[in-house]
């Protein structure tokens, strides 16, 4: 269960493993709270969309839906992702008593007080906790919206055969993207605040400012949802991102892409700046492509990154642009084996096959264990 197929890295994760699942023989459906999006993340397994809204009527003919569908398909584990998928599921188990439930936090942040009041309340319907991090989990427990006995850290998992570089595609599409010789920087993410573009767009206008042959190419949302009019004689982000004007020079929005290993290829590092993280996958997917990868110390991102990567504090651009101008000084051949040694640490401790192994594993677990 998810809240939605939309095209974040919770959605993107959560659909490797079911898909991996079903491919192991398992039976495998997924219910959506929200309705249809216009950009989501494909599959070819079952998908009920719940239509829930922001109403009472909705939410309420949501559940009704929910829970018929349960009873015919009858599963053994109903595993939920992120917040509003995992309240729905632990309110389900109310309605279908027989089905386990495990509900998997994607966020070192999932919201307020409240929201962390509600994760409390709803734990005994809750067979099993997991989160992405290690950070994440000491916040959760040091917060009490997940006991530490119910607590398990599993980490996000990387296809390492889908993100493997070319040197040919590299070629193609810096070509079609008319890069030259100049030194790419790759940003990827919702434009959502976790992010914190604001911060990269102010350390890349340092960097261009230091070395003006370089572009900054931001992977994501629409690119006609990230920018509206002017605001007081400024550019702005939605979402409440406001920047300069002149911050955007030498900047690509790209919106969101499919050819997420093709941009990789083409990039010459990869930037994170978010103020708050779960795990983040693009990080992952970059370290796979052999990319060096600068990123600010947020949730997980320090876990996933170990020696493989430069880690600068967030909200801080002059630190941001510093390591991102340090990285530039460097040679090609350095960078070259910063790289390597990134897609060796994904190779051996976040292999998506491994990890599904190890959900699997969890699954039998649970669904043998007799309350």
């Amino acid at each position: 269960m998810l809240t939605s197929l939309g095209v974040g890295g919770a959605e993107r994760q959560a659909l490797a493993v079911a898909d991996r699942m079903a491919h192991r023989g398992h039976e495998v459906a997924i219910l959506v709270l929200s309705p249809r999006l216009v950009d989501e993340w494909p599959t070819n397994l079952p998908t009920v969309y719940l239509n829930m809204r922001k109403t009472p009527v909705s939410f309420q003919a949501g559940l009704v839906q929910a829970r018929r569908f349960l009873r015919g398909f009858r599963p053994d584990l109903l595993h939920s992702h992120s917040f509003h998928a995992n309240i729905v599921a632990r309110l389900l188990k109310l309605l279908v008593h027989s089905t386990k439930t495990v509900s998997t936090v994607h966020n070192i942040y999932e919201g307020g007080q409240l929201r962390m009041l509600a994760y409390r309340l709803t734990d005994s319907l809750a067979d099993r906790t997991t989160v992405v991090s290690q950070a994440s989990a000491d916040r959760f427990i040091r917060l009490k919206a997940i006991p530490r006995k119910k607590c398990l850290v599993l980490t996000n998992g990387i296809d390492i055969a889908e993100f493997t570089p070319s040197k040919e595609r590299r070629t193609n599409t810096r070509a079609e993207m008319g890069a030259g010789d100049s030194f790419i920087w790759l940003a990827a993410g919702r434009l959502v605040p976790a992010k914190d573009f604001p911060n990269l767009l102010r350390a890349f206008k340092l960097v261009r400012a230091a070395n003006p042959n370089t572009q900054l190419w931001i992977a994501g949302a629409p690119a006609e949802e990230m920018l509206r009019k002017s605001v007081d004689g400024k550019s702005g982000f939605v979402s409440g991102f406001v920047v300069e004007r002149d911050s955007m020079e030498n900047v690509r929005l790209l919106g969101f892409r499919r050819d997420m290993p093709a941009l990789f290829d083409a990039a010459d590092a990869f930037a994170l700046s978010s103020a708050w993280e779960g795990m983040p996958l693009a990080v992952a997917e970059a370290m796979a492509m052999e990319k060096p990868v600068i990123a600010t110390d947020a949730g997980g991102t320090r876990e996933l990154i170990g020696d493989a990567g430069t880690i600068v504090p967030p909200k801080n651009a002059d630190a941001l642009a510093a390591a991102m101008l340090d990285l530039m000084q460097e040679p090609a051949e350095f960078r070259q084996t910063l790289g390597q040694s990134a897609h060796a640490r994904i190779s051996s401790h976040f292999s998506i096959e491994t990890r599904t192994d190890e959900w699997e594993a969890l699954y039998q677990v649970i669904v043998e264990t007799q309350h």
